[in-house]
């Protein structure tokens, strides 16, 4: 089992992404594929006059903020425009791909956040009204449904709340609870870098090997989205995935050159 997650900023080459997995898929491997869409968002939210706003935690994590009108616009692109896009291709090499959101079926499930703390002037601030939650359990029943009779799931966020409410979650960190519930093989985090850069944006400083043991030692090299990257893969391996590979997916054959070992390898 191979959970593939790719990322949805600018650059990302969903055509060579889809036709390596149906490659795969009809080698017999069994793929999960968890998708974002954060640069298609971003542009749509802005044409409809609702720019995205970002705040930063105390901690130095960087999140969308997400009212009830942007988790619409959110779930407008995450769930309609890019899944759909994603599993049309798919079908068009002949695989049997199904969409779905984690509010459905409850894939992923987890506790809402109505309020955010956010660092603003170096103040920290109070901000109430959002949507967002982390992914403490996963619907692996109805996921290892749909692969024994021959469907290749599409999964994206938002995920859902225990009362049923539709939160934001992060996609890595959800793919993250995904791979360690089905013990998965390997976890593939792919973006539109080669992988952990010691110094960002200089792509000739890849980190190539991240011992599983001593992962959050490495979080001083990650910048902005790459921090929760990094500490996706430290619940993964945590929770038993085999490995963990950050790899870029702007390129042909992005998954199998990622499971060759090209990125940075966790394990």
């Amino acid at each position: 089992m191979i959970v593939v997650k790719v990322g949805g900023s600018l650059g990302i080459d969903y055509d060579a992404l889809c036709a390596d997995i149906a490659e795969l898929w009809q080698q017999g491997r069994r793929v999960i594929l968890v998708h974002g869409g954060s640069a298609e968002t971003n542009r749509i939210a802005t044409a409809l006059g609702h720019p995205p706003k970002f705040v930063t935690s105390p901690s130095g994590y960087s999140s969308r903020f997400t009212n009830r009108e942007t988790l619409e616009i959110f779930e407008m692109v995450y769930c309609g425009k890019i899944n759909k896009g994603i599993v049309e291709r798919l079908q068009k090499l002949g695989v049997n791909a199904v969409g779905l959101s984690g509010v459905d079926g409850r894939i992923f499930e987890g506790k809402h956040k109505d309020k955010v703390r956010s660092v603003e002037n170096g103040k920290v601030k109070i901000l109430r009204g959002d949507h967002t939650g982390t992914v403490e359990k996963v619907n692996t029943e109805l996921l290892k449904l749909l692969l024994d009779n021959g469907y290749l799931p599409v999964l994206t966020p938002p995920g859902s709340s225990y009362e049923g409410v539709a939160v934001n979650v992060d996609g890595d960190r959800a793919a993250a609870a995904l791979a360690a519930s089905l013990k998965a093989e390997a976890l593939l985090l792919l973006s539109n870098v080669p992988g952990l850069l010691r110094n960002f944006p200089d792509e000739d400083s890849l980190i190539g090997q991240i011992p599983a043991d001593n992962v959050e030692a490495y979080l001083e090299f990650a910048q902005d989205r790459m921090k929760k990257k990094v500490l996706g893969a430290a619940e993964a391996v945590q929770g038993g995935v085999g490995k963990v590979i950050f790899g870029d997916a702007r390129g042909a054959k992005p998954v199998q050159n990622a499971l060759a070992g090209h990125g940075t390898v966790v394990s």
